[in-house]
């Protein structure tokens, strides 16, 4: 599995990354593009642990997944099963593991402030983290989506799942946007991709 791993992530990287991965009881899968997240973590009835990662993510995004669910797996070894999923003690098993790749040997110059400042209180998702969820899909391929933020007022736009909604506003950080099926309003982040829908 390791192999098939530097297929995804920035070859400076590799070696740290085995070392983080020499557990027996650890398995590790890539998967083909989930839409509602990038990767997980569980433990396995059998007594091991599963982690899995996404396949489309570009090797930076793809390595900070990684190392997202394998702090899950630590912070499970260290500190037990009555933990929160994303608390105090995932954040700094998450924290700890991540600093020594954040360094300009693996990740590019313009995203290790972004990912400093971020890993300074990390979140449960990168992409709840605007600037580093935008600056990091500057190295993904090209797939025809528009930014919300790049939406005109008015216009429609749809979702990955069908739903049409209608651009209506801004508020402070999100923007306001309503279902046309059913009527509804919604928020939604500033980097979330849709497509953008010519109006008739």
């Amino acid at each position: 599995m390791h192999e098939k791993l530097q297929d995804y992530i920035p070859q400076n990287a590799i070696p740290q990354v085995v070392n983080l991965l020499d557990h027996d009881d650890l398995v590790i899968k890539v998967k083909k593009e989930r839409k509602t997240r990038h990767g997980d973590y569980m433990r396995l009835p059998n007594g091991k642990h599963q982690i899995t990662v996404n396949s489309n993510l570009n090797e930076y995004r793809f390595l900070i997944t990684l190392i997202h669910e394998i702090a899950h797996f630590e912070a499970y070894r260290t500190f037990g099963r009555l933990i929160k999923p994303h608390g105090i003690e995932w954040k700094r098993t998450f924290q700890y593991l991540m600093l020594p790749f954040l360094n300009p040997d693996i990740f590019p110059e313009s995203l290790l402030p972004l990912l400093a400042k971020h890993f300074k209180n990390p979140k449960a998702s990168s992409d709840t983290d605007v600037n580093l969820a935008l600056a990091l899909k500057q190295f993904d391929e090209p797939n025809g989506k528009t930014y919300i933020f790049e939406v005109p007022l008015g216009s429609m736009f749809k979702l990955y799942n069908g739903r049409i909604f209608k651009m209506e506003g801004k508020r402070t950080k999100r923007f306001e946007c309503v279902e046309v099926k059913t009527g509804r309003l919604y928020l939604f982040n500033p980097n979330a991709e849709v497509e953008l829908l010519t109006n008739n």
